[in-house]
């Protein structure tokens, strides 16, 4: 039979530091640069991809260059040429229709889908997956889709007319307005789910007591939800309606797909994003036209932003 020795630690002395301390005194003594060892491969691809595309755009937009010559200084000349082009007036209200009609429906109808799956169950966590699952489709495949779907021939159109609900085709594709609602309804399609999961986060932080006490008051289902629910998500909203404006007036991919990368019927559904991509591609490319055009698209979303922030703000305070 074995004995083991014990293990006898020395004691703490009273003048020893703490291992806490004693760590500290090690990362003190780390060189300067040891933070930029971990942060600077993060540091250059942000400066890479974002920071000097910003500063040239901001350079070209002043400039005549094209994609095959640099270009020279022109000043204002691009932007003056924008006030007389017909092309971004339509792309301008496009992409303003695409903010007022979908950023609402996407601070709302995610809401109350997270109201609704909120909880615990199996049947929820189906649900749950199901609003979740166009998130994870690219703009392209779920643009192919409906495309498919909403075309003379496809299914929304044969079954429109199965039910006798129309006589014939609805031109979802070829006409410019329809095809705009459209693209509307695509977008909010694809961005419901990714919204809801931010809602059911919001949701969880609400006190259940509150609820109780709803109940106990007997009030109903949209009281308890005009009263309760939106009043304790109040900030998150705010934080959607800030995402889905940017990435509405951004709106490209399903745009594209559903009028083929023609625009629509004479270009009428042409996009802002779009017409940068026209204007800023191929081998006649106007580069700095379409930087004026990011300029004006950058200025615009910074100052849609700043209202929303000073409007959450007076809320705040009021």
């Amino acid at each position: 039979m074995t004995h083991e020795s014990p293990t006898i630690s020395r004691p703490q002395r009273a003048s020893d530091p703490p291992p806490a301390r004693r760590r500290s005194r090690h990362w003190a003594r780390s060189p300067w640069y040891v933070p930029l060892l971990f942060s600077g491969g993060a540091l250059a691809l942000v400066l890479v991809m974002t920071v000097f595309p910003f500063f040239n755009t901001l350079v070209l937009a002043f400039t005549d260059a094209t994609m095959l010559q640099g270009g020279s200084f022109i000043g204002l000349e691009n932007f003056r040429q924008l006030l007389h082009d017909d092309r971004f007036a339509t792309a301008l209200l496009n992409s303003s229709l695409y903010v007022l009609l979908v950023v609402p429906l996407m601070v709302v109808m995610p809401l109350v889908l997270a109201t609704l799956v909120a909880g615990q169950g199996r049947l929820l966590g189906f649900f749950r997956t199901a609003y979740y699952l166009p998130v994870v489709m690219s703009a392209v495949v779920v643009g192919l889709i409906w495309t498919n779907l909403l075309e003379r021939r496809g299914l929304v159109n044969e079954l429109l007319q199965w039910l006798q609900v129309l006589s014939g085709p609805v031109p979802f594709l070829t006409d410019r307005w329809l095809l705009l609602f459209s693209a509307m309804f695509v977008t909010v399609w694809m961005g419901l789910g990714y919204y809801m999961v931010i809602y059911l986060a919001a949701l969880a932080s609400i006190d259940p007591s509150l609820y109780d006490a709803a109940s106990v008051d007997g009030a109903g289902v949209v009281r308890t939800f005009l009263s309760i629910t939106m009043p304790g998500v109040r900030n998150t909203m705010t934080l959607v309606a800030m995402f889905s404006s940017v990435a509405a007036f951004r709106v490209f991919g399903e745009v594209y797909v559903l009028t083929g990368g023609t625009g629509g019927p004479g270009g009428g559904v042409v996009t802002m994003t779009m017409l940068i991509q026209r204007e800023g591609t191929g081998l006649q490319a106007q580069t700095g036209y379409a930087g004026a055009i990011s300029l004006v698209m950058f200025v615009i979303l910074a100052v849609l932003l700043a209202i929303q922030l000073v409007v959450q703000n007076r809320k705040g305070q009021a």
